[in-house]
């Protein structure tokens, strides 16, 4: 299960997301979106989580848990959008 994780301090890094779900079962991967120029946290990330049952717990567990003086949001993540398109061609 993809999750969503969202309201993270800036200084919260990909392992320590890892860590904190790691407690309720296995992390396949974790990913910060950062900015592609300052390289800054944007706030938010994702975590992979290949049970489902682990991941629910998860999502039950750590939603409004508190990170770094920070309430995390956290939440099944949806579909990834079709980004394609953006002008009209002609």
């Amino acid at each position: 299960m993809n999750i969503y994780v969202g309201n993270l301090a800036h200084d919260v890094k990909d392992e320590e997301l890892q860590t904190l779900f790691s407690k309720h079962g296995r992390v396949s991967s974790v990913k910060i979106i950062r900015d592609m120029f300052s390289q800054t946290s944007k706030g938010f990330g994702f975590v992979e989580m290949p049970g489902k049952a682990e991941a629910e717990k998860a999502l039950k567990e750590l939603n409004t848990f508190e990170l770094n003086g920070k309430k995390l949001i956290v939440n099944e993540a949806r579909p990834q959008r079709d980004r394609r398109g953006g002008g009209r061609r002609r």
